[in-house]
């Protein structure tokens, strides 16, 4: 170990101990640098009683250790000193795992097949040798005997120092112990790299032929490269999205599900339609994928359907009047892609689940977030050769979200749902364990393509999005009924208990949020609305600036009652239209007002139900958006934002969120931004 003095304030100013004991200086460093090694040393030892060894000369410029007590060191001593505001240089190796497995993994078929991996699914069989490694360098049982016999934390192996305890050296004997070659499934070799036990030798190096290595590498889009356009798609994908395709071909050709997670408005209709088409090449007949949406999506699938690949045979399973028994069975025969929505899949679960499909397809997958729901189970239950969830969002509120999800695509994957809140849901939720959420990356990873809008990288022609929250007052009489509302709160909840005292505390949510709107949204009482409420006030400011600015706005309500009470009130305010977009309307009559909003110089406006609008949509024409009142999660907020933060955006968009000072939706507010990090932690 060696002594030095360093500046706190510019640390590569740095001045080892035998040139300071030489009389050499360095700018920056205090003027007799020799008192100052003294003193921090003398500092130092009483944090590492062993540095006292060293000053018992009168010029300390080192300190010789045993491997021992190298070890003590790094492992006990270093993070003390450090934390005292000491500098302390580790070497490159120090902390890093010492001993590990290399898993070797053999397609057992051989020929063209083996490397391209066609239908190469999780029960596939593949030869595999575990070995044991520093690295990537192998380690013979002889050399592992060696390093038992010594018995020492700190080792040199080869050139290269080690770490080792006891716990590690358990494990490596045990791996010894165990069949060190043999079969195993593709799914159990997954298994083995991405959810290893605490007490087992981590993998530090895979060694995978074709398909199966590239899976394994988690950066398969990367590997594979972009995929020209297929015949028959009627426009331009952009390079990303080639690569998408290529992306979305590869887990199909092996037989594995995905979830296709790109950020709103990336286009993961077009990449899905460009699969369908390029495995129709040269007259192939992969057999009809069936797709689940929304029901308000199923115009927008049709749509994009017809305008990028027009070739596909699409039919539409909704309604009334959808087939049935034989005339189903005959047209889903014909058919490239079924149409359906999550409703329908589950009153029609049993017809669904008599055919063999080439794919089943989850769109807005997060409908499916809830394992236990009864529309999870009907599309999980439907069979198909692979599957593939889209969504923008496939953490929403929790992680047992994505379990959900990923449970769709691959069966089994992320073990049961009580393993998987065992080992990643309440280490990362509870208690922010960083390691656990690392290791959750590493299991989704080969199965998630991810891409955001705001990466330069992936599209550097969309505008900025800029996000800013706007801070509202209560008026007095807001003030008043939100006191009145709580004070009433905490009289009912003292005398009641269980699922009562629930239903008291998330009424009263609601009603203290309805007053944050407006108080006519909370007495219903048709009164006047100017005047009253700090948000509308501030809505109002709004409004006008953005009409006279000629720009255009979104602005979305989770309330039904509120946005009616809104949309004739602006009309009147501003003396222009203002449309009202919500769930109680007919699906062509919401067709024609995003028509008419997108194509029209007027309205400037658009009201949106937070539930009928958020998803699907594309408002482009808006470059304003503003939520008046805040959802629980941040994904049902980012979703509405999207629709005019989305490829064919021109303009930056600006978005609102209105928040009233010192009520509940500041909580909300801060509840929104854990999940936020939540969710980045890891997807």
């Amino acid at each position: 170990m060696e002594f030095a003095v360093q500046s706190s304030k510019d640390p590569s100013l740095y001045l080892p101990a035998p040139l300071l004991w030489a009389g050499e200086t360095a700018p920056g460093l205090p003027a007799r640098p020799e008192e100052t090694l003294l003193a921090g040393l003398g500092r130092a030892a009483r944090l590492y009683p062993e540095v006292e060894r060293a000053l018992r000369g009168p010029r300390p410029s080192e300190l010789v250790l045993d491997t021992a007590g190298a070890f003590t060191f790094l492992r006990q001593a270093a993070p003390l000193l450090q934390a005292a505001g000491f500098g302390v240089q580790l070497p490159a190796w120090a902390g890093r795992t010492g001993l590990g497995l290399k898993l070797t993994a053999r397609s057992k078929r051989t020929g063209p097949k083996a490397a391209v991996g066609q239908g190469f699914g999780l029960h596939q069989l593949v030869d595999f040798r575990m070995d044991l490694a520093i690295g990537d360098e192998p380690v013979s049982e002889e050399e592992l005997a060696e390093l038992v016999r010594l018995k020492l934390p700190l080792v040199q192996v080869r050139g290269r120092w080690v770490e080792l305890d006891d716990r590690q050296l358990d494990a490596a004997l045990r791996a010894v112990e165990r069949h060190r070659t043999g079969e195993m499934t593709v799914g159990e070799v997954i298994q083995e790299v991405v959810h290893r036990d605490d007490d087992a030798l981590p993998i530090v190096a895979v060694d995978a032929d074709g398909r199966l290595g590239d899976l394994l590498s988690g950066e398969a889009d990367r590997r594979l490269g972009p995929t020209t356009t297929p015949a028959g798609f009627h426009g331009a994908l952009r390079p990303y999205q080639q690569r998408g395709l290529s992306w979305l071909a590869f887990m199909s050709d092996i037989g594995l599900g995905g979830i296709l997670a790109d950020d709103m408005g990336l286009g993961k209709t077009p990449q899905t339609l460009s699969l369908l088409l390029s495995e129709r090449a040269a007259g192939a007949r992969p057999g009809p994928t069936l797709l689940v949406c929304p029901m308000s999506l199923l115009g927008n699938w049709q749509k994009e359907a017809a305008r990028f690949a027009p070739s596909l045979d699409v039919y539409l399973h909704h309604g009334t009047a959808r087939l049935r028994a034989e005339e189903l069975a005959r047209r889903v025969g014909q058919a490239d892609l079924v149409l359906t929505t999550y409703g329908t899949a589950l009153r029609d679960r049993t017809a669904l689940t008599g055919f063999t499909w080439a794919r089943v397809v989850c769109d807005e997958a997060q409908a499916i977030k809830n394992s236990a729901a009864q529309q999870s189970r009907a599309v999980r239950s439907i069979p198909a050769r692979t599957r593939l969830a889209l969504t923008g969002t496939p953490v929403e509120n929790h992680l047992a979200e994505l379990w959900s999800i990923m449970e769709f695509c691959n069966p089994g994957l992320l073990g049961p749902a009580r393993t998987f809140r065992e080992r990643y849901q309440e280490p990362i939720e509870r208690d922010g364990d960083e390691t656990a959420a690392a290791a959750l990356r590493r299991a989704t990873g080969p199965f998630v393509l991810r891409r955001l809008k705001t990466d330069k990288t992936i599209i550097s022609d969309l505008p900025e999005k800029l996000e800013m929250k706007v801070w509202c007052t209560l008026t007095p009489e807001q003030a008043e009924l939100y006191k009145a509302v709580v004070n009433d709160m905490l009289d009912r909840i003292d005398g009641s208990r269980g699922i009562e005292r629930r239903g008291n505390v998330l009424a009263t949510m609601t009603r203290l949020k309805q007053i944050c709107n407006h108080p006519a949204h909370l007495l219903k009482d048709g009164s006047r609305l100017a005047g009253r409420s700090g948000k509308l006030a501030r809505l109002e400011e709004l409004a006008e600036e953005i009409v006279e600015e000629g720009d255009k706005a979104l602005v979305f309500t989770q309330y039904t009652e509120f946005g009616s009470l809104l949309q004739p009130y602006l009309t009147a305010h501003l003396d222009r239209p203002v449309l009202w977009l919500h769930g109680g309307l007919p699906k062509n009559r919401r067709e024609e007002l995003v028509e008419r909003f997108q194509h029209d110089d007027e309205p400037m406006l658009l009201l949106l139900s937070l539930k009928a609008a958020g998803t699907g949509l594309n408002l482009t024409a808006a470059n304003h958006v503003i939520h008046v009142d805040r959802w629980w999660n941040p994904a049902v907020e980012n979703q509405a934002t999207d629709r005019a933060f989305r490829i064919g955006q021109s303009r930056n968009v600006q978005v609102r969120k209105f928040i009233c000072v010192d009520t509940l939706e500041e909580r909300i507010d801060e509840m929104i931004e854990r999940k936020k990090a939540l969710a980045d932690s890891v997807v």
